[in-house]
């Protein structure tokens, strides 16, 4: 096989149809930066849900002597309370699982959210372990369910307040998979539009190198060493795609994310680990849109 030969037929390729390979190019990078997109927005959600608990989780607040002035808290919590609240709880059948967070560890999880530091310094800081209330982190089996849980633990002796993170996060959950939903739909028809352009693309130079072509063949030069040009066309229209979404896409999670949301510390939030993966898939769907189709479609406009 003649390697000139091959090298020469991609850049007559490339040139004599370097506006499809645009085409191409520009949609492969809307398409797959949407992809990317997609894949950050879903490991976002996995990281919310970590950080706040599951969605189907309540939070019970025990007292803690300092903060709280409700008529069941008369003291801080006592290990008499805690075990008539773990009994309520072990007794409720809507109750999957729960856990005991305790003062250190609300005190360290605080300190990864949107508070100043300087609550935290000092000998007199405003913030101390002291004030954190402990709490039980409730999974429910049924978040429809969360009411009878809420009313059998409002009220005892020790308990402070209940929260249902469910309300909380749930709105929080259900926008960003809105939006990964979106990006998806649109990367899906983008996708089609690329397949679509790559089967144009292999049909006009196909059609513009039909003499060689047909040359080609009557000499018995192998289908293989025909349809390799196109393959190498479609490689490199690939490459260029995913260089640039994968830009794109860093873009995304340096400006938008690391020099933006990240300052917000309420949440947790993707990082270049992340960004990784959302690359790997991109290279990977990138290359299999365009090369995979070329093999197939070579098959078909090679037959002269």
């Amino acid at each position: 096989m003649q390697l000139r030969y091959v090298f020469t037929e991609l850049r007559q390729g490339l040139r004599r149809n370097l506006s499809m390979h645009l085409a191409v190019v520009l949609t492969l990078l809307v398409s797959l930066t949407l992809v990317g997109v997609g894949v950050l927005l879903h490991q976002e959600a996995d990281k919310t849900a970590k950080q706040w608990g599951s969605q189907l989780q309540i939070t019970v607040f025990l007292c803690n002597g300092t903060t709280d002035a409700t008529p069941s808290c008369v003291g801080p919590v006592t290990d008499a309370q805690k075990q008539a609240i773990q009994k309520v709880l072990d007794q409720n059948p809507d109750v999957a699982s729960y856990r005991l967070e305790s003062q250190q560890e609300a005190y360290q999880r605080i300190q990864h959210l949107n508070v100043p530091a300087s609550s935290f310094q000092g000998p007199d800081p405003a913030i101390k372990v002291s004030d954190m209330p402990e709490s039980y982190w409730i999974t429910m089996k049924d978040p429809h369910k969360a009411a009878s849980i809420k009313e059998s633990v409002q009220g005892l002796d020790g308990v402070s307040s209940v929260q249902d993170l469910h309300n909380i996060m749930g709105s929080i959950l259900g926008t960003i998979d809105k939006l990964r939903n979106g990006a998806i739909v649109a990367a899906v028809l983008l996708v089609v539009a690329a397949l679509l352009l790559v089967s144009n693309t292999i049909r006009l130079a196909a059609f513009a190198r039909r003499r060689e072509i047909a040359i080609m063949r009557l000499v018995g030069a192998s289908t293989l060493y025909i349809a390799l040009p196109f393959l190498l066309e479609a490689l490199v229209t690939a490459v260029v795609g995913v260089v640039l979404a994968g830009g794109a896409v860093a873009a995304v999670v340096y400006f938008g994310v690391i020099n933006g949301l990240s300052k917000l510390k309420w949440d947790a939030w993707v990082g270049w680990h992340e960004y990784w993966v959302a690359a790997l898939i991109i290279a990977v769907l990138g290359v299999a849109l365009t090369v995979l189709p070329t093999l197939l479609l070579t098959r078909k406009y090679l037959k002269v």
